[in-house]
């Protein structure tokens, strides 16, 4: 993505943006500790760890390894833990029910339907993620309400009804692809090696791949779906 890094008008927005994001992590640390930021070590997630680690705010990182992540995530993993000292908390899948998941159904099931594949998305990342917000008074985010249909209107703040009543930040919420990129340019902060490969969303290596220019953001996540259906049910919005 093309950015003018020397833009008035780009710079004077995003300085408000990282303001009020800092603002809210601030508060969040404050007023709802503990509490834990979920990265999936994207773009946007990168600007909220720069963020985090920045200001030293006592909010715990912790990434979901499914065991079916690209090298170029691990790689990432690797290099956070050098450039910021920051050794990410791992949650892995339960060995037993991943075990009894592959041998009913198959290794790569989750291309056959939306059931599979969302039964694959919960003992992979749904089930590590409610262990890993046990005891949490609130989670943080990277989404933005730009990403896909599905996260249309997605607000900074919201009760997490699906994981007991914890409130859920996203601080990022309003903030534009060029937004994000350029403060991860800016601030010279480590990146997904798959995003200058035309991976704008990145995600388990079977399910994502690369997107054309002027398609979704999302495209290619379960791309062979239908784009209402194309989460993985860790952000499941509830009344």
């Amino acid at each position: 993505m093309r950015i003018d890094l020397a833009e008035p008008a780009l710079l004077d927005r995003l300085s408000a943006r990282v303001q009020a994001a800092r603002c809210l992590l601030r508060e969040i640390a404050s007023d709802f500790s503990p509490a834990g930021f979920a990265s999936s070590l994207g773009a946007e997630d990168m600007v909220l760890t720069d963020l985090i680690v920045g200001d030293r705010l006592p909010i715990e990182i912790f990434s979901l390894d499914t065991g079916r992540l690209p090298p170029e995530t691990y790689d990432l993993i690797a290099e956070v833990r050098k450039h910021y000292g920051l050794a990410l908390r791992l949650y892995y899948p339960r060995h037993d029910l991943l075990e009894a998941w592959t041998h009913e159904h198959g290794i790569n099931a989750f291309y056959e339907s939306v059931e599979l594949r969302k039964g694959c998305c919960f003992v992979r990342k749904v089930e590590p993620l409610q262990r890993a917000l046990t005891g949490r008074k609130a989670w943080v985010t990277g989404m933005r309400a730009q990403q896909a249909a599905t996260r249309d209107g997605l607000p900074l703040r919201s009760v997490d009804t699906a994981n007991g009543g914890l409130q859920k930040f996203n601080p990022l919420a309003e903030w534009s692809e060029h937004e994000v990129w350029a403060y991860l340019k800016l601030n010279k902060v480590p990146y997904n090696a798959l995003h200058d490969c035309f991976y704008p969303s990145i995600g388990c290596a079977p399910c994502t791949r690369p997107v054309t220019p002027g398609e979704d953001v999302r495209a290619g996540r379960w791309w062979w779906e239908n784009p209402q259906s194309r989460e993985c049910g860790l952000h499941v919005r509830r009344p």
